[in-house]
């Protein structure tokens, strides 16, 4: 349009538009530059901001890969802890086990000592017994049988010691062989203390029956010499009312034995004797008596009662 306005209106027209026209061209330059400037500028904003989406893009997969690494550190922690939590628990009961085991253990070793003292204390009192026995058995023999004696032990006992337990088996034997070979069955009864053997009556007489009835066998009526031989009797014989060999006959207050030796030990009961009704001679075992060991009271001569007979061995 431009031009046709210049050739239209002549040579005095065209020097008119003409500065608008170079204005035209220099605006266009001017936007073409700003396009470019700013296409230029854009590109490099994109280009940053494609290499901080980068970078974003980057330090999300980085967190996210520590994200999953803590994850799996996690579970693998709760497992451990659940391992350890279960290892614990054994633990506990295996604990709580060995501790029932150890109570059941000291229990049982509390009940072996129990019992082993009690088969220690049991054989302490066989062999005491067994020595006793063996003792009085030998004093028996030596005293009643002594040929069986001879002829059994030189058959049975030659080459033995005489402390062995064999021994002591041979000697019952002996025994039991000479009470069935002589006429001494009735010794069977009698018990043996300290180199004495006591029998007790099955039937009751008087002081004076009971003394003839002792020295028939040998014995006289019992002579208690010490409160060993007192606790003896009361734990052979009980609570059994029983001559002994005491007696103030001859004269009234002055207590003698049967074989004349003076008393020197005595077992009285309270307010014994008494002399109540003419009580002249001597019991063990009286019923009114509250004593273990003081047991002694007067009686007259003439009650029947049991009595006790007492034969002394050589030792």
């Amino acid at each position: 349009m431009c031009l046709y306005l210049v050739s239209g209106m002549g040579s005095g027209g065209s020097r008119c538009y003409r500065p608008a026209a170079v204005f035209l061209g220099l605006l266009c330059v001017l936007l073409l530059t700003a396009i470019i400037l700013l296409r230029f500028k854009f590109t490099v904003e994109i280009d940053q901001l494609q290499t901080s989406n980068s970078n974003l893009t980057a330090e999300k997969d980085q967190l996210q890969a520590s994200f999953t690494n803590l994850s799996a550190e996690i579970d693998q922690l709760q497992a451990s802890n659940t391992n350890l939590a279960a290892e614990r628990d054994q633990l506990k009961t295996s604990n709580t086990n060995l501790a029932a085991e150890r109570d059941q253990l000291q229990a049982s070793n509390t009940n072996l000592i129990a019992e082993r003292d009690q088969l220690h204390k049991g054989k302490k009192e066989l062999q005491e017994k067994l020595s006793e026995m063996s003792e009085f058995i030998k004093k028996y023999l030596k005293n009643h049988c002594p040929t069986q004696f001879l002829s059994c032990y030189k058959q049975n006992v030659t080459g033995l010691s005489m402390e062995t337990e064999n021994t002591s088996t041979i000697f019952h034997f002996v025994f039991f062989f000479c009470l069935l070979e002589d006429h001494l069955k009735e010794w069977k009864e009698w018990k043996y203390f300290n180199c004495s053997i006591y029998y007790i009556s099955t039937e009751k007489k008087s002081w004076s029956e009971s003394l003839t009835d002792c020295r028939e066998k040998g014995a006289n009526l019992v002579i208690i010499n010490s409160r060993e031989e007192q606790a003896f009797i009361n734990r052979n014989f009980g609570r059994t009312e029983a001559w002994i060999g005491l007696t103030d006959a001859e004269t009234e207050g002055v207590w003698k034995w049967v074989d004349s030796s003076p008393q020197t030990t005595e077992f009285w009961w309270m307010g014994e004797p008494n002399n109540y009704g003419n009580e002249d001679c001597a019991i063990t075992g009286f019923q009114g008596a509250k004593s273990t060991i003081s047991v002694w009271a007067d009686y007259p001569c003439h009650f029947p009662v049991f009595w006790i007979c007492e034969r002394a061995l050589n030792c």
